[in-house]
Parts: structure tokens; C-alpha cells; sequence
């Protein structure tokens, strides 16, 4: 998807939620409907999904507004006690107090919880800051506090809802490898095919320490996979051979059991003589 067509995708989520298309250019460029408020009075929302600002974006960004200002307004709420919660824009109103302005644009906007942590939340996403992990987290924390579906996940941020379920099964993965995809260590192409591998944190170093592309991470885990089935293939065999071997001990015959891939099998007895015959059928019969 191109960036036009992302940040498209992206602002028909936020339209139901803004009323406005709060992350076009027109809106960049124009600052109507603003107020200027203090930066002491702006702190950030509990429902930033953002867990992590990279600084030397931040020092970029501060020096941008140092030249030209703030170009777009943050979104913010009105708390009680006069003060605002960011709703949109806190990287920006970080930029801007390491920029040395007291105080910044904003728009001021009545919302609940739930329109907060989704702004944030597609914000986020339309700016690339999110970690796959972060953008997984506020998905789920939609789903866990809001009730929200997939469908109506994939909808708010304008992805598909395989997109929405592909993106929150990365936290199934151990908490070492999601750390490994915040610090940008290793992508969601890397990790995603060792969801539910056993032995995921060691893959994801090795991966890690040997730069796999995703490509060979396929390949690898493809072979292993063909080695695993050839192992328990190999110890199934054995342990069929075991139990041959035992009832032959018992039974005084020869013994052959068969299977099938599927499961179902055959217990052969063979005997060479009638009195081996009388054998089995009276074992049988006891």
C-alpha cells in the first residue's frame, strides 16, 4: 500500500470518530479551530500505545519546530482540573518542549475512553511509530477493555481483519522475542513463523545472531520441521519394532503391526504350523 493510499485507509477510521479529516494536509496546513495552550497544562493519555520514543526522531523533530513551528495541532480532552490529556500528537509536544516553546496549538475535543485509545491508536500507526508490538497491544487492549471484534478493529484502522488477527497473535510469542521485535532486533516477518514453536527464544537468536532474511527464517523452520517428522517417524518405527518383538516373547509367533498415516492399523499373527495356530486361538480365547 502506498503512503497516500495508507494514510487514506487509515482517516476513514477517524472520520466516524473526528468528524474531520484530522490527518490530511488541508489540515496540516491549516490551524483553524485551534487554541494555544500551555505546555504545563498538556500531559500525556494513559492510552498511548506508544511505548518507546526513539530521540534522535524527537532531536529531528525539535529542530523542524524550532524552524517552522507546530505545523499540525495536537488533539487533546479537557480534564476537570483544567489541565488536558494528549490525545493525538505527543510526540509533537514532546519535540515542542525540547524545542523551548511554552506553548503549542490544539484542538480541543470531547471523547471517552474508548475514541481516545483508537485515535491514539491509528495516530499512531498512520506516523509508522507503533512496534508491531505496540500496534498488537492497543489491539488488544481494545478487545479487552472496549469489547471491540476484529471486524471492527480492521475497520478503525482501515487493514483487512486478517491483518487485525495476524498482528495480535505476535503476542503469543515469549516476552524475550516481542523485546526483540520493540528493539528493532529482528522484524514481524522474522518472528511470525515461530509462533508456537517451542523453542522460539533460541530460533530468534540464532536468526538474530546469523541475520536471516524472513526468507531463509522460512526455509529453516521448514527443515526442521521435515527433520522433526523424520525423528518421530523413525522413533515410531522403533517403538513398533519393541512391541512386535515383546508379543512375539509372549505369544510364541511371529507378530506384524502395521499403520497407516491416518492412524488405523493391522495386528498380524502368523504361525507356521497347526499347533502354532492351536496357540494363538487359544490364547485368544483366554
Amino acid at each position: 500500500m502506498t503512503d497516500f493510499n495508507k494514510r487514506k485507509s487509515l482517516g476513514k477510521g477517524l472520520g466516524a470518530l473526528l468528524g474531520e479529516d484530522y490527518f490530511g494536509e488541508e489540515a496540516e496546513q491549516q490551524n483553524s479551530g485551534t487554541s494555544k495552550i500551555a505546555v504545563t497544562l498538556l500531559h500525556a493519555s494513559p492510552y498511548q500505545p506508544r511505548g518507546d520514543f526513539n530521540q534522535e526522531a524527537l532531536d529531528a523533530l525539535a529542530q523542524s519546530i524550532k524552524e517552522k513551528g507546530v505545523l499540525q495541532p495536537l488533539l487533546v480532552r479537557a480534564e476537570n482540573n483544567g489541565t488536558y490529556e494528549i490525545v493525538a500528537g505527543e510526540r509533537r509536544y514532546r519535540a515542542a518542549v525540547q524545542a523551548g516553546l511554552t506553548e503549542v496549538p490544539v484542538i480541543i475535543k470531547e471523547m471517552d475512553n474508548k475514541e481516545v485509545l483508537e485515535v491514539a491508536l491509528v495516530e499512531n500507526l498512520l506516523r509508522e511509530n507503533l512496534s508491531p508490538i505496540e500496534e498488537a497491544e492497543g489491539l488488544q487492549r481494545l478487545i479487552d477493555e472496549f469489547s471491540h471484534t476484529q471486524d471492527a478493529l480492521a475497520k478503525v484502522i482501515g487493514k483487512s481483519r486478517s491483518y487485525v488477527a495476524n498482528t495480535l497473535r505476535l503476542l503469543n510469542l515469549p516476552q524475550s522475542v516481542q523485546q526483540m521485535v520493540r528493539d528493532n532486533i529482528l522484524t514481524a516477518g522474522h518472528v511470525r513463523p515461530l509462533i508456537g514453536e517451542e523453542n522460539a527464544e533460541t530460533l530468534a537468536h540464532k536468526i538474530a545472531n546469523k541475520g536471516l532474511s524472513v526468507r531463509q527464517v522460512e526455509n529453516m523452520l521448514q527443515k526442521n520441521k521435515i527433520s522433526s517428522q523424520q525423528t518421530a517417524k523413525i522413533r515410531k518405527n522403533d517403538d513398533i519394532s519393541d512391541i512386535e518383538q515383546n508379543l512375539h516373547q509372549k505369544l510364541g509367533v511371529k507378530v506384524k503391526i502395521s499403520t497407516s498415516a491416518k492412524g488405523s492399523g493391522k495386528v498380524i499373527l502368523s504361525y507356521s504350523d497347526i499347533s502354532e495356530l492351536d496357540k494363538i486361538i487359544d490364547i485368544l480365547q483366554h
